[in-house]
């Protein structure tokens, strides 16, 4: 099966069924099939992942979340035009998050770890050489309800 991310699903050219899992609170649809990159923090490899149109990879264990830098902002355009809540008040990032330092699950390099510049004031992890973003579970939520 293959991942269409356009429509959120994976697809059989074989017998064209159609998978469609629900999305999580995050809007993000995991699918089952694994990828050989690792979850930064748990070590377990990531499964496909689908949301606002966009491919991601996403931690079974954890719920974190990896994405490309260059679909990084189109996601989070996508999610927040499809939010149906009103915006939160944003809570105050960790300090203690900008101590971390983890690997980058494709070329295993630390990456680089700074507030993020956008709302929802959460300190994001990005490995600027493999051009990708590591969230932890509810940093997505968390910029997609800021104001």
């Amino acid at each position: 099966m293959r991942l269409d991310h356009q429509k959120e699903a994976m697809i059989c050219d074989h017998c064209h069924n159609i998978e469609f899992p629900a999305p999580d609170r995050d809007g993000i649809r995991v699918f089952k099939n694994s990828v050989p990159e690792r979850c930064p923090i748990c070590a377990v490899p990531l499964l496909t992942a689908a949301a606002g149109g966009q491919p991601a990879f996403s931690c079974p264990r954890c719920r974190g979340l990896l994405v490309e830098s260059e679909r990084f902002l189109v996601l989070i355009t996508e999610l927040r035009a499809q939010r149906e809540t009103p915006p939160e008040e944003p809570r105050r990032a960790e300090p203690r998050d900008l101590d971390r330092r983890i690997r980058c699950p494709r070329c295993h390099e630390f990456m680089d770890t700074h507030p993020y510049g956008g709302p929802g004031n959460i300190v994001i992890d990005n490995c600027p050489a493999c051009e990708l973003n590591w969230l932890d579970h509810g940093e997505l939520r968390r910029i997609v309800a800021a104001p």
